[in-house]
């Protein structure tokens, strides 16, 4: 049975995005290896040749997807920046799980995509969504010029913030909020355990701490 169904007569760039809608749905249900053109083209109810209009390979439309994904992610970093600094960061986790949740087949897609099939191409899309949360986290925080040890934290962070979301999403045992709100105590811990080593971070850490 399809998973996408939608009228026979559209424009190319809607077929095209019927091919990857179809390929992320199943890219997050199973490997990579074992998705076939075949699979994609049934899923998006079209015949395979009609498939190689739009790409060329299975690792085409892979990297396709996986960039498809990965902007719908990064779309959700660029909320207002109002209130407190601890207010901003709890909506940006808060829009990255509900993401997560509403989108959960390209999610697990795009993380897979960065670890279990790794290559060059995969590994530039899921490190540009982790650039773009890290940058938006400095600029959110004032930090023009971050040190090597601030970045560190970041990049160590939004590691937790993904394998954390992603066991989340398959176990489902913890209060969304409780989730969120871990992940903001996960955060404030590791960059005051920087600030301790670190004269810059030290100077921001009072931007972020609770009031």
């Amino acid at each position: 049975m399809s998973l996408v169904r939608t009228p026979r007569r559209m424009a190319p760039e809607q077929r095209r995005m019927q091919l990857l809608q179809a390929a992320i749905e199943l890219y997050g249900t199973r490997p990579y290896e074992q998705v076939s053109i075949d699979d994609i083209a049934a899923a998006a109810d079209v015949s395979r040749a009609l498939f190689y209009r739009y790409f060329s390979s299975p690792s085409e439309i892979y990297v396709a997807a996986l960039r498809f994904a990965a902007d719908g992610l990064i779309a959700r970093f660029a909320a207002p920046a109002e209130g407190p600094l601890l207010d901003q960061l709890r909506s940006l986790i808060g829009e990255f799980i509900a993401f997560a949740e509403s989108h959960a087949a390209a999610f697990v897609a795009l993380l897979r995509g960065g670890s279990v099939v790794a290559t060059a191409e995969t590994g530039a899309v899921v490190d540009d969504v982790r650039r773009h949360a890290v940058a938006e986290i400095l600029a959110r925080a004032g930090v023009k010029e971050p040190s090597p040890l601030a970045l560190l934290t970041l990049n160590c962070w939004t590691a937790v913030v993904e394998g954390t979301t992603l066991t989340w999403l398959q176990e489902r045992n913890l209060p969304r909020q409780d989730l969120e709100n871990w992940l903001v105590d996960q955060l404030l811990a590791m960059v005051s355990a920087t600030a301790a080593y670190d004269a810059g971070t030290a100077k921001v850490i009072g931007t972020v701490a609770r009031p």
